[in-house]
């Protein structure tokens, strides 16, 4: 009889659930969600699970334009920063305190304490159930760099001081390439890079260990502002108000630009094909050459439309894709990034993707606080490329830091009045 209990269970779990995911890795491909779908209706085969898919220009619209019209998904795969900061500070999302069991808490903390505080709102509802995460970073064509005998500047382990990285800078411009670096501040897309790259430079924190304050305009947050500002200034670097993270990307597959500061294990394999030199991923320049980088965790979130079978389901499919011994490891894999859970282990040992993930394992040491989850967090990121355009613009970088930092704060206040 007890062998029998799990089936009669996993047939109580019926009906139509949606799915939509923001383009994490291959899950913004339907040929893979297709086949993870078709595996989870192996096991549960009452549960239809129809997938649309986001893409990180205007998916935060339409989920916010659902949310409007009480027609959000059941499911939605992305990070902390929407799931637990955003939807589920505004009491849109399901509590799923019950799939964070005994045994997973202890399996996800043992690869990452992070992950699982990041996960949880302020009051210890849990609304993310996670599945990967990564180590962000920057990148850099290696043959221009050799050329320009500016490899001498970067440590064995690819870290560098941000007096080597202004000396890379030098090297490059005095052998003749035009565009070193962009910072760009279009939009939002990518903003994890320009953030660690005026982070890093002073050692500066973005909020307080309590992501309760905004700190950014701190002497060495604006230190770091400042010389973005000045290098921009000198030619050593470019500024660019008309692109985001995609486009940055583009132009360093092109080799129009000698280094990326949107890079990590994913955009290696994406653009593998594309390029025709060696990105080498680094981390970001820092003044003591320790470096802090950011994060990223993505996981699934269970939106509350009200029904008790259709949360079922969702929560269902939620532990099949994460938790399963064989389809879990294959969902990550999916990916392109690393698992939260440390029983996976190395996931790509003994693939074709093992030496490239090796190399971005090694920057999990230097990974930083997951500031992500602080309250006002959308408001957060336009404040942000705001505050970029504004510098390079010729604004003061004190004056700039400071309202960014006030519009930060009232976005906060307004969230934890919800």
């Amino acid at each position: 009889a007890a062998a029998e209990e799990p089936a009669a269970a996993e047939e109580a779990i019926a009906g139509d659930i949606t799915l939509w995911t923001y383009p994490v890795g291959k899950f913004g491909d339907s040929a893979t969600v297709d086949g993870i779908v078709a595996a989870f209706n192996e096991v549960y085969p009452d549960v239809n699970v129809t997938v649309e898919y986001l893409d990180y220009q205007s998916g935060d619209d339409q989920v916010t334009a659902a949310i409007e019209a009480g027609t959000t998904p059941d499911l939605v795969l992305e990070g902390p920063e929407r799931l637990v900061a955003n939807w589920g500070a505004k009491g849109k999302m399901v509590d799923i305190s019950d799939l964070w069991d005994a045994d997973a808490t202890a399996d996800i903390t043992a690869n990452s304490a992070a992950v699982e505080s990041a996960c949880k709102s302020p009051d210890g509802a849990y609304y993310e159930y996670p599945l990967c995460m990564t180590t962000h970073t920057m990148a850099i064509n290696k043959e221009l760099f050799e050329a320009a005998d500016a490899m001498q500047y970067i440590n064995e382990d690819r870290t560098w001081t941000v007096e080597n990285f202004e000396k890379a800078l030098q090297a490059l411009k005095d052998s003749g390439v035009e565009t070193t670096g962009v910072v760009y501040c279009g939009g939002q897309g990518g903003d994890q890079g320009t953030r660690a790259l005026a982070m890093n430079l002073y050692n500066a924190k973005w909020t307080d260990a309590a992501h309760t304050t905004w700190t950014m305009n701190s002497a060495e947050g604006v230190k770091g502002l400042q010389q973005l500002v000045d290098w921009v200034d000198a030619g050593l670097l470019s500024a660019d108000a008309g692109i985001v993270a995609s486009d940055e990307l583009q132009l360093f597959a092109n080799k129009t630009t000698a280094m990326s500061f949107c890079w990590n294990a994913a955009n290696q394999a994406t653009y593998a094909a594309q390029v025709d030199f060696t990105p080498y991923p680094v981390a970001f320049p820092s003044e003591d050459g320790v470096p802090e980088l950011c994060g990223g965790i993505w996981g699934f979130g269970i939106f509350d439309n009200g029904d008790a079978a259709k949360i079922a389901a969702a929560k269902a499919f939620i532990k099949f894709v994460c938790d399963d011994p064989v389809q879990g490891p294959a969902s990550v894999a999916a990916t392109g990034f690393f698992p939260v859970r440390a029983s996976f282990g190395n996931i790509y040992a003994g693939t074709e993707d093992e030496e490239r993930m090796t190399v971005f394992a090694g920057f999990a040491q230097w990974l930083g606080d997951y500031y992500n989850v602080t309250l006002g967090w959308a408001e957060q990121r336009t404040a942000w490329w705001n505050l970029l355009q504004q510098i390079f613009n010729g604004d003061d970088v004190q004056t700039a830091a400071d309202a960014y930092v006030e519009t930060c704060k009232a976005a906060t206040e307004a969230a934890s009045a919800n």
